[in-house]
């Protein structure tokens, strides 16, 4: 099987660990960009990210109906989250491992997308596609952790 690299994404943000944390967790509605980077698009009203070990990243709909991005396979308050990443109709989930490191008084956030072989034939379209949007994504984190 080819491996294809990850996708890697960093940002800095003048906050505390936990604040960061939080804020890319529970605060994920107030900045993931629902517009372009969702399932639903203009019937996406909201993202939740239920806190614990287990627990789903989905999107709510205008009709109230819930859409799956991710189940946490590891929540680790306030270091790291595991995500297996698995929104809309892609064959296998792949992972999202985001760290959160103390760096001077701020923070280091760190994104890492992997596991592209899993989708088969797709993985490298799929990762180039996850190539440009998580920095445009990651970017509007570290503005809303501003």
């Amino acid at each position: 099987m080819e491996q294809i690299p990850p996708v890697n994404v960093t940002v800095s943000v003048a906050r505390s660990v936990d604040e960061a944390f939080k804020i890319w967790t529970e605060g994920i509605a107030g900045w993931w960009p629902l517009e372009k980077h969702s399932i639903g698009g203009a019937r996406v009203t909201g993202a939740v990210f239920e806190p614990m070990e287990g627990g789903r990243v989905f999107e709510v709909w205008d009709d109230g109906s819930e859409h799956d991005w991710a189940m946490i396979t590891t929540y680790d308050p306030p270091n790291r989250v595991v995500l297996a990443w698995r929104p809309s109709s892609e064959p296998s989930p792949t992972e999202v491992d985001v760290r959160f490191i103390a760096e001077g008084t701020g923070t280091r956030v760190e994104l890492e997308h992997r596991g592209w072989e899993l989708l088969g034939e797709e993985g490298r379209e799929a990762r180039d596609n996850y190539n440009g949007g998580w920095p445009t994504t990651m970017r509007l984190y570290g503005e809303a952790a501003a």
